[in-house]
């Protein structure tokens, strides 16, 4: 069995578990030593896996992290600080950052035995950074970050490997929030550097407006020619695909002439934050007059989100609250990028189910 067989299997025992434990010591013995177990560390040797790992802070003596990972000399490498599975994490961060300051460590991992984040300290050394360089939520698991996790087991560790990766991962995500920020809302610096070479005339205020719109249009072609192409790859390559009628394409053009802009542009936005997720699943869309509906393969029983044009009403499918979908009003595109985890979710959700 590989690392991904082993860690779906895992993370299948956890969502089996997780609705019965109520405590932080019953998610330590359950959830998260069986992890760390899973990772190849002993978690029954003191020599290499400490529990209650004393990290002094200025003048208080006796602090204790949960959970100290050491190499052979007894240095702490990975800091664990361990809440209840039913807790947010978000705001648990500062003690962690409290030990990572005080102790050798060059990474530190909060969790609740269902989501893993991971810290280290890219931004100032010995000093661990306010957001995780890798989030892993185990009921909601993607190749990506499967791969990067596997990484952290015994046999492969190796801090400077890791180091690397977490770099790239961290400046990959900005890069990408940079260019979505950018899509839906280009700023006059960005313009003027795109028409940099298509524009030779003096690149006045006036023009970098009346330039606003075309880059805007010339992104969402951009993004929708790489979905467009991503799909074609797959049928190519054998996969069972159903096609669109071409009844449905004349609605879905009158229908996408008939929005306005920004909800065209939403269109896309919400394509954009389901291409970075989706992996090889191929998502196609639905429109139905003010309404646009986004689905897995063609598939209308295994639609992902709806949008309301006309309403400005955002739908979610099959939430982990268990009802049919969740229902957001909104106000802006703003309001939509909140929820590309729990897009990917449903993706993943979906995708797994074949």
């Amino acid at each position: 069995m590989d690392f991904a067989e082993k860690l779906n299997a895992f993370a299948g025992r956890v969502k089996a578990l997780k609705s019965k434990i109520k405590t932080e010591e019953a998610t330590k013995t359950s959830m998260i030593m069986p992890f760390f177990n899973m990772l190849g560390y002993d978690v029954f040797n003191p020599l290499e896996f400490i529990p209650e790992y004393t990290a002094d802070v200025g003048i208080k003596k006796g602090e204790k992290v949960d959970y100290a990972i050491v190499d052979k000399k007894q240095n702490p490498v990975i800091l664990i600080e361990a809440k209840c599975c039913g807790e947010n994490l978000n705001k648990h961060g500062s003690q962690l950052f409290r030990y990572f300051a005080v102790t050798p460590a060059k990474f530190g991992i909060l969790t609740n035995g269902i989501v893993y984040q991971f810290y280290t300290d890219l931004e100032a050394q010995n000093k661990m950074d306010k957001t995780p360089f890798l989030v892993v939520n185990l009921l909601s698991l993607k190749d990506d970050t499967v791969s990067d996790l596997q990484k952290f087991q015994k046999s492969e560790f190796d801090v400077n490997t890791i180091i690397a990766k977490a770099t790239e991962l961290k400046y990959s995500d900005k890069i990408l929030q940079f260019f979505l920020n950018q899509i839906k809302n280009p700023d006059s610096d960005f313009i003027s550097y795109v028409i940099a070479n298509v524009y030779r005339g003096r690149k006045t205020q006036r023009v970098i407006d009346d330039f606003r719109p075309i880059v805007k249009r010339a992104f969402t072609h951009l993004l929708n020619e790489k979905v467009n192409e991503r799909l074609q790859t797959a049928i190519n390559a054998g996969d069972a695909l159903a096609e669109e009628k071409p009844e449905d394409s004349v609605t879905q053009h009158t229908a996408e002439e008939n929005w306005s802009n920004e909800f065209l542009e939403g269109f896309f936005v919400i394509k954009s934050l389901i291409y970075y997720c989706a992996g090889d699943c191929v998502i196609t869309r639905n429109t139905n007059g003010d309404e646009l509906e986004i689905t897995l393969e063609n598939d209308k029983t295994k639609w992902i989100c709806r949008l309301n044009c006309k309403e400005k009403i955002f739908y979610m499918n099959r939430p982990s609250n268990g009802k049919e979908c969740t229902k957001r009003q909104i106000r802006s595109l703003d309001d939509i990028y909140p929820y590309k985890n729990q897009l990917c979710e449903i993706v993943q959700r979906f995708s797994q189910k074949g």
